[in-house]
């Protein structure tokens, strides 16, 4: 019994037992882009270091945002608090207006 196995399920896991990879009549020779063809484990040992590299960038980017929406948060709650007082400020001097028109109408 001849089973072949597939990309996902190959036959065997050891790459000396694998059928050589044949390089397909559909597209021309040489036509692979050469970053593709050419990496290695260095190169994505390399990678991978670069990608840890700058997670504390990222981490940092992230807490700079974040920073950024509290502060603009705090901004707005301090805006809402001095409108709310100059309101209630307004409406006092308002009160005190119709008082004294009500006062100065009755003598």
């Amino acid at each position: 019994m001849n089973i072949r196995g597939t990309i996902d399920r190959p036959l065997t896991h050891d790459p000396k037992k694998q059928a050589p990879m044949k390089p397909s009549t559909s597209e021309p020779a040489g036509s692979a882009i050469p970053d593709f063809t050419t990496t290695g484990a260095n190169d994505s040992r390399q990678n991978r270091t670069r990608e840890m590299q700058l997670i504390p960038e990222a981490l940092a980017r992230a807490h700079m945002d974040e920073r950024l929406q509290e502060a603009e948060r705090e901004r707005r709650a301090v805006r809402l608090a001095t409108a709310r007082r100059m309101q209630r400020r307004a409406e006092r001097a308002s009160m005190r207006a119709r008082r004294a028109l009500a006062m100065a109408v009755m003598q």
